[in-house]
């Protein structure tokens, strides 16, 4: 299924990836987290067709399309269709001003590399159908309809960060998030002269949902322990440093080591905000490596590939920190490296990593960039 060559299209809007600065696993269990939008980011060309249910969609990606009839909306066995299908889904449940259209997706967001191309694509859906047929969505409700449509349709039961940022972004700022609120602040950063680079792993995400899944699973079994003793206790976004130490040696080790981290790195996020509002990078970069450890060795969600990368940049002077990004099991790493030595990192990060791996790396530099908007 391929669109015709003379396919003008009536609206155009770009959707961007995101990176989260720190405050990894946070976001599901009511934290804080410091993301922003990137410029890399999925293209939609929206087109009325003037049926009133046959949708087509194109992803010059894949080279390959779908049809779908808007009375006929139901889960798909090709995955990356149903992050769009679940925001259909989740519309029509919404208004029913939604009508056919033709839609091509082009995206230059590396596939599995933890810059959240699945809540770019759902976010850049969401607001354009909302702008082609008035919909009368505002932002948030397309932040929140997009994140449910990944929790029923593609099955990860994602928090609100990645769909909050690929929306809400400002260009040149990073976002203080509070999961539980959603209460956040726009914190302009400037991070000159250094850059944030990411090496991208290569690695493919193969384990991510569902060890994602398990991750949420064993932060609920702690704060249910958690809440016997205190039952003011709801997330872990209630528990503090002294409360989860009282725990170490009275709960299951691998409990403990999920709860003890995502209490850790929220306080993380808080420190990482007042270093970047007094442009401590240093800091910044201390705080990054702290991170690193804590979702390697308690969280577990690190790989070989990207404990290799960080660990190459700490004899470095040139590297502030740098941290694996997302949700696991490869993707890219963050480093935050001076500008008159970048390039000279990323070769000789590249050179190490194939010879340790033989894998070719990508590197790429991120900046804050806006998020979804028509072009």
């Amino acid at each position: 299924m391929a669109f015709p060559d003379n396919f003008t299209p009536d609206l155009v809007v770009d959707s961007p990836g995101r990176i989260n600065l720190i405050g990894e696993h946070t976001d599901y269990n009511l934290g804080y987290v410091l993301p922003t939008a990137i410029e890399k980011k999925i293209t939609f060309k929206f087109k009325k067709n003037n049926s009133n249910k046959q949708c087509n969609f194109y992803s010059l990606g894949f080279n390959k399309g779908f049809a779908v009839q808007l009375d006929k909306i139901a889960p798909s066995a090709v995955e990356w269709e149903n992050y769009i299908l679940g925001v259909l889904n989740e519309i029509l449940k919404r208004t029913d001003k939604l009508r056919g259209f033709d839609c091509t997706i082009e995206s230059k967001l590396p596939m599995g590399s933890g810059l959240s191309s699945s809540a770019a694509l759902e976010c850049g859906l969401a607001f354009g159908l909302n702008r082609l047929f008035g919909l009368s969505l505002s932002n948030m409700d397309i932040v929140k309809l997009s994140q449910r449509a990944e929790h029923t349709y593609v099955g990860t039961q994602c928090g609100i960060m990645d769909q909050f940022a690929s929306v809400m972004s400002r260009q040149g700022h990073v976002i203080l998030l509070d999961c539980q609120s959603l209460e956040h602040q726009q914190i302009p950063i400037q991070i000159a002269p250094y850059k944030m680079i990411m090496l991208n792993t290569k690695v493919s995400h193969n384990l991510a949902s569902s060890e994602y899944n398990t991750r949420k699973r064993e932060c609920e079994a702690g704060v249910q322990i958690i809440k016997e003793r205190y039952p003011e206790v709801n997330s872990l976004r209630d528990v503090d440093t002294a409360m989860i130490q009282e725990y170490e040696g009275n709960m299951d080790p691998t409990i403990y080591s999920r709860c003890s981290f995502i209490v850790t790195e929220n306080q993380r996020v808080l420190e990482a905000k007042e270093a970047i509002q007094e442009n401590d990078l240093k800091r910044f970069g201390e705080l990054l490596y702290q991170a690193h450890e804590g979702i390697s060795k308690d969280y577990e969600v690190s790989c070989p590939e990207s404990d290799f990368l960080v660990d190459f940049t700490k004899k470095y002077e040139m590297v502030l920190g740098a941290r694996q990004t997302g949700g696991g099991f490869g993707g890219c790493t963050l480093n935050i490296v001076h500008k008159d030595q970048a390039d000279q990192f990323i070769k000789e990060a590249s050179a190490a990593y194939k010879e340790a791996f033989n894998i070719d790396l990508e590197a790429f530099e991120v900046k804050p960039s806006a998020g979804t908007t028509i072009r």
